[in-house]
């Protein structure tokens, strides 16, 4: 009888154990993980392509790819200021508050941009503003999978 960590296999002459590394308890799986990991680099590099072919000025593409990485960085410390409170770990108000306040920002300033940029036919707006949200949403999958990685392993 083999042991929950031995997969067997046929190879089409003799059973070979493999072993299987086993996940631990509340850690989110390898697939999960390689999805958001993936939706992050499809989401980022589909609006960096479209920055780099638009047909924008040059400060304009500036504008949305400082948007884009504010964006990234306010919505991974507002998830971890928001798992640090949940955990019990201190987190002051005021860094609780310009979490909250930097990824409303982030989120504004791109609505505004792209409401008010004539140059960018409506296509192409529909087209950052998702790129702009998956990016958003995977970083913060990626930072709870990271997290409760480490939380998993500590357990151990």
């Amino acid at each position: 009888m083999s042991s929950a960590k031995e997969v067997l296999f046929d190879n089409g002459r003799e059973n070979k154990p493999e072993m299987k590394e086993e996940r631990k308890d509340g850690e989110p799986t390898a697939a999960f993980k390689g999805a958001s990991w993936g939706a992050l680099i499809v989401g980022v590099t589909a609006y960096l392509i479209g920055l780099f072919n638009a047909g924008m000025q040059l400060n304009e593409k500036g504008y949305y790819f400082a948007v884009l990485v504010f964006g990234l960085y306010s919505a991974v410390s507002l998830q971890k200021a928001v798992r640090d409170k949940e955990e019990g770990i201190p987190v002051t108000g005021v860094y609780y508050g310009i979490s909250w306040c930097a990824l409303i920002i982030a989120i504004s300033l791109m609505a505004i941009g792209l409401y008010n940029a004539g140059s960018i036919v409506l296509s192409e707006k529909g087209f950052y503003a998702m790129s702009f949200v998956l990016s958003i949403f995977s970083a913060i999958t990626i930072q709870k999978n990271i997290r409760d990685t480490q939380v998993a392993r500590e357990r151990e």
